[in-house]
């Protein structure tokens, strides 16, 4: 489907999330984003773009498009990054791909998150380069960024590079500098197993899980909420899966905590790491018997660009041209912003929709939203790549 009119996201919107582009790392035998980076690789070839399709990963490409650029190479180059893939179906209470609009409102699964956002990012640079931007738009549609975000990784190994991007992620129209990174930990508490009769051998892998347990539950109730980040706030720490013990009669000789640790701008993996350790330590001060392992599992580092920043105040000023109400706040999702921001191209998050309708029963976005984006984008991209 490709005879979409140049510059229509509503239209480019509706035929997105008809496409059914789960992540098939989360959702067993989906397709994958194959067909929505073909069938947007169509439209945008269609509008006058130069495209390319780069493997992401087997059979999972990344769409480049780019639009625009003076033959001298003058104006200043922007990216606009968003996924192509969707996380799974289940539970959802209207059909997932079937694109109902009613209420102003476009229904399915992506609509918000984030394929309303491509559109209008597509949309926009189009008619950006039409009214003359010197400057090269790249669009960036990715695989992966549900899971581990091997879309973006592929994409900045490429050497892709912009002056700066715009990640249209659900920001419900707000500019979004920053937000949180992530660390997942696994401590394995080691006791020593015994039968439950015998008090004086044994040693509770649980119970010392408990203890390490409390001493992190006043680390986040004392010593994180003195460190803040002026749009996200303080950062956190919880305790998401715990499994141990053998029988209802054995002294359980193992019990494995899982944490996450969510970082503000300033903490590093190494931090939350280096936290929980020392949580360790002043147990075992207390319980000579307490010992524990701790691994980083996983982390993703946090997001944040100055909110006096060009980028930042560019986008401030298309807002305030096209009658916007100017909203500058923290993103409460994680983002491939934060890759693009360590490779050194300033990255922020702006777009339709609502993040807290994403991976929901209910998914939708406000078509008028659709359209608000596109506009404001198009007048940021001319500005920018002037």
């Amino acid at each position: 489907m490709t005879d979409i009119a140049p510059g229509d996201a509503r239209a480019l919107t509706r035929a997105l999330v008809r496409v059914d582009s789960r992540n098939p790392t989360l959702a067993s035998g989906a397709p994958g984003e194959r067909p929505c980076a073909e069938l947007l690789r169509g439209v945008l070839d269609s509008w006058g773009f130069r495209t390319e399709l780069h493997e992401a990963a087997p059979g999972r490409p990344n769409l480049v498009a780019r639009i625009g650029g003076a033959a001298d190479g003058t104006g200043r180059s922007l990216m606009m990054n968003g996924h192509l893939d969707v996380v799974g179906v289940e539970g959802m209470i209207h059909p997932p791909f079937a694109a109902e609009e009613r209420d102003g409102r476009l229904y399915g699964r992506g609509s918000a998150d984030m394929k309303g956002g491509i559109a209008a990012m597509c949309a926009a640079a189009w008619r950006a380069a039409r009214d003359g931007a010197r400057g090269e738009i790249v669009i960036a549609a990715v695989a992966d960024e549900e899971y581990e975000s091997l879309g973006t990784r592929a994409l900045l190994a490429r050497g892709v590079r912009a002056d700066a991007c715009i990640v249209t992620e659900p920001t419900r129209l707000a500019i979004m500098p920053a937000h949180r990174g992530f660390v997942w930990l696994e401590v394995t508490v080691v006791g020593r197993a015994a039968h439950g009769s015998r008090w004086d051998i044994g040693v509770d892998a649980v119970r010392h899980a408990g203890l390490l347990l409390a001493e992190l539950d006043a680390y986040d109730a004392e010593v994180l909420p003195g460190r803040t980040h002026p749009l996200l706030g303080r950062g956190s720490l919880h305790a998401s899966l715990i499994e141990g013990g053998i029988g209802m009669s054995t002294y359980p000789d193992r019990c494995v905590l899982k944490l996450e640790r969510r970082t503000i701008p300033g903490e590093s993996a190494a931090d939350a790491l280096d936290e929980v350790v020392l949580a360790c330590d002043r147990v075992r001060a207390r319980r000579a018997t307490f010992a524990a392992d701790v691994q980083l599992m996983v982390a993703q580092g946090p997001s944040d660009v100055p909110v006096d920043a060009p980028l930042v105040l560019g986008l401030d000023a298309a807002l305030r041209e096209r009658g916007e109400r100017v909203v500058v706040e923290g993103m409460s999702a994680w983002t491939d912003a934060a890759l693009l921001n360590d490779a050194g191209i300033p990255a922020i998050c702006f777009g339709p929709g609502d993040i807290s309708l994403a991976h929901a029963a209910e998914e939708y976005i406000p078509l008028d939203e659709i359209d608000r984006a596109t506009g404001v984008l198009a007048s940021f991209a001319s500005r920018w790549c002037a």
